[in-house]
This record gives structure tokens, sequence and C-alpha cells, in this order.
């Protein structure tokens, strides 16, 4: 999963950040250096790029004093780069705390100094700088364009043992208008080995994905920060990438699976599945007592303590929960969350209280709906009994009562294995801002690509396609990552 590292531009002591790579195109930020790291260190990151731009320009460092005080109040790692000519500038850096230099401009102009530092004090602490502008490496802050080319620079460097190269392609910094990933790309198929951070571009989370599927590992972000076009987030495609969620559907004890909730088949049993699916690389696991709500009983507390006990992911249960005492038993028996259906449409407020004590996190809202008379109804009871209230409506009111994900069911595609309710799933996902689970009709792996792209779900839940080994979740993951869908690994 590909790394942001956060960067801190200064020029007068402020956060800069120039626009293609000019010095009279400067937007400046009224952010303290030192508290936007402080920043960056409470958002999770535990790196910073820190760019002393007037020592850049001026030949000199200028601004040490400042990652001075970043280093005394926060624990990021630093690497500095800017204004670092000499041996006796290069010792100044390291006394002050930085963890690794950047050199860009005196590995183009004193070439024997910067081998002398890689010598001294080996590739994990010497960063080669490759300023890029029009294919030729851009010295001096940027203000002059050398006559070595990127790819002559980069062989002479790695042939002397350079690992950790920061490559900027100048026209596009701070322009947030897309990264050069054929460049990136480029170069990380000359040189496998290396350690690249792309530099320049970035603007969006497709920015960010696009340089994940290159095989880019590390990006710098600084302007995308500042603006908000990116989240503080150290791996924001990790929030963003799609779960495949087994659902183990039991009653009276055992795994069934039928279509549209009938019919119901023997398919094995749960603690044995639960392992398997949590072995073979499941993101979470769905366990729903199919016939809780319906005998009027409460869920089957001792299996769902030993399904829990057999896994290592997020665990979520459902059936016959109807209350704040389920939801605690079911989370003191291993559960991470609960789901409410039936129970929830019948008294709204429960899922206010649950929310209230548990916390949003903990609770799922499970619709199951048949699509009839021109629009989408809810169902309670196992799909047994017409709620007589509108899909969307009720979605929405969930969400707005303190649930914190939908799991929609299409009551229509379940175990039809003909594709997920994808037009369904794209309504409730532009209704609400918590992540939508697509429920009901995986057949084959196109299925779960279109729940996510067509869907735009956040996970699919299979039941039916898993238990009987028809496909497996490692194959559905390396199918979705083969079309450019980004999943947990």
């Amino acid at each position: 999963m590909i790394e942001i590292i956060p960067a801190i531009d200064i020029i007068g002591g402020k956060c800069v950040r120039l626009t293609g790579g000019d010095f009279d195109s400067i937007t400046e930020y009224n952010t303290d250096p030192v508290d936007m790291a402080g920043k960056f260190e409470a958002a999770g990151f535990k790196r910073l790029h820190l760019v002393d731009l007037d020592g850049a320009r001026q030949g000199r460092i200028i601004n040490l004093d400042i990652m001075e005080n970043i280093r005394r109040s926060t624990g990021l790692i630093i690497d500095y780069g800017g204004g670092v000519k000499t041996d006796a500038d290069i010792e100044r850096v390291f006394r002050a705390g930085a963890a690794m230099v950047t050199g860009g401009s005196v590995a183009v102009k004193k070439p024997g100094v910067f081998l002398g530092w890689l010598n001294k004090y080996g590739p994990e602490k010497i960063i080669l700088g490759a300023d890029v502008k029009n294919g030729k490496i851009a010295i001096g802050g940027w203000l002059e364009t050398s006559s070595t080319g990127l790819f002559d620079f980069l062989n002479y460097y790695v042939e002397k043992g350079i690992k950790k190269v920061i490559c900027t392609d100048i026209k596009s910094d701070g322009t947030m208008e897309g990264p050069s990933v054929k460049m990136y790309k480029d170069i990380l198929d000359r040189y496998p080995g290396m350690e690249l951070i792309a530099s320049g571009g970035l603007g969006s989370l497709d920015d960010l994905r696009e340089l994940d599927n290159a095989g880019i590992k590390n990006v710098i972000s600084g302007k995308a920060f500042y603006e908000s076009r990116i989240p503080l987030n150290p791996y924001p495609l990790e929030t963003l990438a799609r779960r495949i969620i087994p659902c183990l559907d039991v009653r009276d004890g055992r795994v069934v699976k039928g279509v549209k909730f009938v019919g119901l088949r023997d398919a094995g049993d749960p603690v044995e599945l639960a392992k398997r699916y949590s072995d073979e690389g499941a993101d979470e696991l769905v366990f729903l007592d199919i016939t809780a709500t319906h005998e009027k009983r409460k869920t089957l507390s001792a299996l769902v303590r030993k399904v829990a006990e057999a896994v290592n992911i997020p665990f979520t249960v459902g059936g016959g929960i109807s209350g704040l005492d389920d939801v605690n038993a079911m989370l003191a028996n291993g559960a991470d969350k609960v789901s409410v259906n039936s129970a929830a449409v019948r008294n709204p407020g429960i899922i206010n209280s649950m929310a209230g004590k548990f916390g949003s996190q903990c609770i799922v809202l499970a619709v199951d709906a048949r699509y009839e008379n021109g629009g989408w109804k809810v169902y309670l009871n196992g799909g047994r009994i017409p709620a007589g209230i509108d899909l969307f409506e009720w979605v929405r009111e969930g969400v707005k009562r303190g649930a914190g994900e939908v799991l929609f069911t299409s009551m229509d595609h379940d175990g039809t294995r003909n594709g997920y309710a994808n037009d369904a799933l794209a309504a409730i996902d532009e209704l609400v801002d918590v992540p939508v689970i697509a429920s009901g009709g995986a057949g084959k792996l196109s299925h779960f690509k279109d729940a996510f792209e067509k869907g735009r779900a956040d996970a699919a839940l299979a039941a039916g396609l898993f238990h009987y080994g028809d496909i497996s979740i490692a194959e559905v993951k390396n199918y979705l990552a083969q079309n450019g869908i980004i999943v947990r690994t």
C-alpha cells in the first residue's frame, strides 16, 4: 500500500508551495512549520520531508533552526534538503537531528563531495534528489537546468550504491494536476530495487490509486494536504480498500444457504468455515443467526464465542439483536460489531441507544429488501414479513440515527449468482456517508468488480460461492487488483 510523506517547504519561516518550480508563483500558508509538523504527527505520520527553499535558492543553509524546533517538539523522522553543500553543512544538519539528508545540486556540481557523504554515512541516510525539468536535472532551487539527463544521472549514482531517490517532476509540482506516473514507472522498471519517492502533481485519491497501481511505494504531498485535496492519513488508500466478506447464515448451529431466502441447504460447520476464511485472507466475517428473530429467541452466544476464538479478523454478528443487553452480550463474546435489522424497523430508537452507548462504529444497519410495484420495499424476520416501508427512506433514517454501516441484501438477487443489485447500491451510496456492504447475487469474479464500480459499494459479501469452493477469496482479490480496484492484502 502506498505511503504518503508530508512535505514542508520553507521560505521566510513560513510553509509555502511553489507552482511548477516558479519562485514568482508562491502560495503562502499562514501556518507555522512547527505547528504543521505537529499536526502531521498527530494524524499518524512518522516521517517528514523538510525543504529549506531559502537555502536551496541562496546556496547555504538558512532554516536549520526550524528543523531543530520540529525535532524537539515531535518524534518525526526528518529528511532535510536545501542549501547543504559542504561536509561541514551535512555534519550540522545531522547534529541538528535530521535522520536523512537529500542532495540534488551538489550531486550534479560536486559529485565527489556527494559520494563522500554516501561512503561516510551510508545509503540509508543519504537521499539523491533528482529534480527533473524537460528530462534534465535542475539545480540551484530549480533556477538552473543542467545538461545532465535523468537516466544518466540515476545510472551513475545507482552504480555508486545509492538506494533512496526523491524524483520531482518540476513542471507538475504544486499544480495538483496529476503526477508523472509514466516517468516513475520507467524509473522502477530500470531500477527495481530502488527506494523511489515520487514527488510533484499529487492532487487527488485517484492520483494515489494510479501511483499505487504503478508500484510506487512512497509519494510526497504538500499542497494537496494544505488545500484538503488529500485526507491527512499516511495510508489514505487503505481506508478506501474494498473489503471481501464471507457470510455465515446459521440455522440450528449449522451454516446454510438458499436462493432468495428459501430452499436452504447445509454448507458446513460455522467454526470450521470461519477459521478457513480467516486463514484465507477474508477482511471481515459476518455471522447471521437467520431464525433468531422469527423464533423470538436470542442469538446463539456460545457459538458466537467459538467463532470469535477461531478468527483474527473483524467479526459482525446479527439475528435476534433487539436491545442494549444483546449488543453487550455479543461484544462480550467476541464480536466487533452487531447488525440490527427487524428490531430497528419496529423500534427505530434502539439505533440511537445502541450507537450512543457503544459507538456508531459497532452498529451495522442490515436491510433486506425486494423490488416490487416500482420500488424497493423492506422485509422483516429473515425476509418473511413485508414492513411496508421504502428501502431508501429507511436507510437514510437508520444512518441519521447513528448506524455506522449499511448491509443491504437484495432478496431478488440472493443466491441467484446473477450479480448484485448495483443500481440500488449506488442509490444508497449517494444517500449516506457511511460504508455500504453489497449482499446477494455474487456468482462470478466480475460481479465483485461491478459491485464496486457500478454499485459503489465499500465491501462485498458472499456466502455460497465461498462455502462450496466455487471461487476463493484469493481469486477474488487477485482479480480485483488486476482490474485496478484496491483491496487489502
